[in-house]
């Protein structure tokens, strides 16, 4: 895997509960590590349900291997300039290379 090609920061977030101010269970995402990664976007697709159109994009990233990046699962979240991204699939590259990250992201909302 080449430095170069690792030109976007991403950073990889996971869920945790936490009390609200009524001590009520509340689910919010936490950083685990902002890393350099490569993206690439696979396809984008449009679709019309109950009147409302909404479209996605799923994308691939490509990241280091880590302690971190190796634990990522499809219940982890991903954010890249400015939009968040749900995991859908994670693999190894070559022998703890790196990780591929396949996401999906709707494109009509960002994360800040």
């Amino acid at each position: 895997m080449k430095a170069g090609a690792l030109d976007r920061r991403v950073t990889l977030r996971r869920a945790t509960e936490t009390a609200n101010t009524l001590n009520e269970r509340v689910q919010t995402w936490a950083d685990l590590a902002t890393v350099w990664g490569s993206k690439t976007d696979v396809s984008d697709g449009e679709r019309v349900r109950a009147q409302a159109i909404g479209s996605s994009i799923t994308t691939r990233f490509q990241v280091r291997y880590s302690s971190i990046s190796a634990t990522l699962t499809p219940k982890d979240r991903l954010v890249c300039e400015d939009r968040e991204y749900e995991i859908t699939g994670v693999k190894e590259i070559g022998r703890r290379v790196g990780v591929e990250i396949t996401a999906t992201a709707r494109t009509d909302q960002t994360s800040l």
